[in-house]
């Protein structure tokens, strides 16, 4: 297999990246949009398009800045700062941009129900496509590991035998998946929770993960994304110190 991976459309040669990322937010807002007619939706129709204006634009602008500052000499030495912070981006800071997004525009509109669960299971279908296309880029762009000796390590395009941590994140937002499903049909949880759940998972998960992931290191060897788990891990904090709060209370 060689890196990176290019697809042929008509008279076009794409990135499979690029068309895998494409697909994955279409599919992933046409799950959405099933998993809302099917269930329901607690908030009305405007508010929820507010949430959703809220989501786009708070995980736009926090996946290019948090991916701009995982290099800050890049940044600093860019011709361009403007168009390296554009060219750059991470699924993290797509999803703590969209979080304060979503709250910062439901303090405005008024609205205090929780708008999250129904997002969780479309996001780990967009994530889980949008890997595979991360994977097909190999060492040409930030989704690789580190060198590794063990028997699954994989050539990404430079010669290095290296973690695949694309089908490492790939399999854990599969089992994450099964595991969300599995308490939620264990439990009755309070609205809001599955997203928590979901947040505290994946954040913990990409803290561990980018460990085995080369790039620049701030305080205590850690990467901005790793401290941007953390912050987000912080808030969530209450969550996880006291996990019965998001199971419903039974009453006899």
């Amino acid at each position: 297999m060689h890196f990176p991976v290019y697809v042929s459309l008509f008279s076009l040669k794409l990135p499979l990246h690029a068309v895998m990322e494409t697909l994955g937010m279409f599919l992933g807002f046409r799950y959405f949009l099933y998993l809302r007619k099917k269930q329901g939706d607690g908030l009305p129709d405007s508010n929820r398009l507010w949430v959703i204006a809220g989501a786009i634009f708070g995980a736009v602008l926090g996946s290019r800045l948090l991916g701009a500052l995982e290099n800050p000499p890049a940044l600093l030495h860019s011709e361009n700062p403007l168009l390296y912070i554009y060219q750059n981006k991470t699924i993290v800071g797509g999803l703590l941009g969209g979080l304060i997004g979503v709250e910062s525009i439901k303090k405005v509109i008024g609205e205090r129900q929780s708008s999250g669960d129904l997002f969780v299971y479309p996001l780990i279908l967009a994530m889980i496509i949008g890997r595979i296309g991360c994977f097909s880029m190999g060492v040409y762009e930030e989704t690789y590991g580190v060198a590794t000796s063990l028997p699954w390590g994989m050539e990404l395009g430079d010669g290095v035998i290296r973690h695949p941590v694309s089908l490492y994140e790939i399999i854990y937002l599969l089992l994450l998946a099964g595991m969300l499903y599995w308490i939620q049909k264990k439990y009755t949880l309070v609205s809001g929770a599955r997203f928590k759940l979901f947040m505290i998972g994946y954040l913990l998960f990409r803290f561990m993960l980018d460990l085995i992931k080369p790039g620049y290191r701030y305080a205590f060897g850690l990467g901005s994304i790793q401290l941007a788990c953390l912050a987000g891990l912080l808030y969530y904090a209450p969550s996880i110190i006291f996990p019965s709060r998001l199971i419903e209370k039974q009453y006899a």
